[in-house]
């Protein structure tokens, strides 16, 4: 059963997210040397840390851009992601999920090929109470560095980080403020563009998937009831994720001139095109956020440890959005490093950095090679594999044992 977070006071978020905001920022205080540094404090960093804060080890968590504070009860961030029941227990275990009223759970997802193919995932036919949770992203970023407040484990520094120096038992993290942090384990959280990654030197594999993820939030004249949708169009892939009340996040994979085409137009044009695009699923659709798009692409380093330093999140990987889990793989990375961390000793020992980065790789390729072939298969439009493709979704739809195992996987 979720349960509401405390609600924080505007004076006490202004304290929180303020330069000067007492012991949690007061940089004077802040130790040069820490056990662990953690660099990035976007979702995957922001819950590493808070997973560590009752830990054995003291923790810095570098990120020069604090969370906003959140806008008023009727503005919705347009960054929306679905969260896994699994995640979402661990979020609760930490004390950072998101208030109820901001969250959707979702009970059914209802897929629907190019030609007719229809596969869709029931909650109870799985005997699940949901399937996913809808929210988003800045108010769960907010929730997790309230979970921070007050821990003397754990100290954020706001400052961006300029240049690494690599030792054989610590490294050093110099910031552009002047300062320098030394530490056994330097973790990456900064993202796909990851700047530790390139500071290391890592490489990695890209391929464009050369479509734009265009995404906006709308009203709905239906009600959703808890359902997700999700269409393979010719034109990309469709998704309308649910939101509390009468409202859906639209997520719109498409080649890059639709994408632009789809972010000029008027609001009005827009809702139009997405309801009809959802063949009118949910009624006529107002938008109320602008629309926004985002390059795909699917990045594996080449490395994901070394002593002393590990990747996690996007700054190891990222997949195609179809199956809406590339923010879940993040938090499975950032769950199993913490669970490797809670031991104690030398936490950039690359023993266990190495079993971290062996028992997530396997999880991570799967899902790569299942989103990129789904993508893939989707984009070829010879009548044969589209049938093949649709008539593959049906049976599967049809054939529970099947239904229900791809249904528990994703729920992890």
């Amino acid at each position: 059963m979720i349960t509401a977070a405390r609600r924080i006071t505007q004076v006490e978020l202004t304290r929180i997210l303020s330069h000067d905001a007492g012991p949690l920022f007061n940089l004077a205080n802040v130790s040069d040397h820490f056990d662990i540094v953690i660099l990035g404090g976007g979702l995957n960093g922001a819950a590493l840390a808070s997973a560590l804060r009752n830990g054995p080890q003291s923790v810095a968590l570098v990120e020069p851009h604090p969370p906003s504070p959140p806008g008023s009860d009727a503005i919705w961030d347009s960054r929306i992601y679905a969260y896994s029941p699994g995640n979402v227990d661990w979020l609760q275990t930490l004390g950072a999920w998101c208030d109820p009223v901001r969250a959707q759970a979702v009970y059914a997802m209802k897929i629907h090929g190019d030609t007719g193919g229809r596969l869709t995932f029931d909650a109870i036919d799985a005997g699940l109470p949901e399937l996913a949770w809808i929210a988003e992203n800045g108010r769960l970023q907010l929730a997790l560095w309230q979970t921070l407040r007050g821990h003397p484990n754990v100290r954020i520094i706001q400052a961006p980080a300029s240049a690494v120096t690599w030792g054989e038992t610590q490294h050093q993290l110099h910031l552009q403020d002047g300062r320098m942090l030394t530490t056994r384990l330097l973790i990456g959280a900064d993202g796909a563009h990851s700047w530790l990654r390139a500071q290391a030197g890592i490489g990695f594999d890209e391929e464009d998937y050369k479509h734009i993820g265009v995404v906006a939030n709308f009203e709905t004249e239906k009600p959703h009831r808890g359902s997700a949708f999700q269409w393979f169009r010719p034109d990309g892939v469709l998704a309308y994720l649910p939101l509390p009340g009468n409202r859906i996040s639209m997520v719109w994979s498409t080649p890059p001139e639709n994408a632009a085409e789809l972010q000029a137009l008027p609001a009005e044009e827009l809702a139009r095109r997405a309801s009809a695009a959802g063949a009118g699923a949910l009624g006529n659709l107002r938008c109320i956020t602008p629309a926004a798009g985002f390059p795909l692409k699917r990045r594996r380093a080449h490395e994901w440890v070394r002593p002393g330093l590990a990747l996690i999140g996007d700054a190891a990987h990222t997949v195609h959005p179809l199956a809406g889990q590339g923010v879940n793989l993040g938090f499975r990375d950032s769950r199993l490093l913490a669970e490797v961390l809670a031991s104690g000793g030398n936490p950039g020992e690359i023993g266990r950095l190495t079993a971290y980065a062996a028992r997530r790789m396997e999880d991570v390729a799967s899902m790569q090679f299942t989103t990129g072939g789904l993508k893939k298969l989707f984009a070829r439009d010879d009548s044969l594999t589209s049938a093949l493709r649709n008539w593959g979704m049906s049976l599967a739809n049809q054939i529970h044992p099947i239904n229900q195992a791809l249904t528990r996987h994703a729920v992890l």
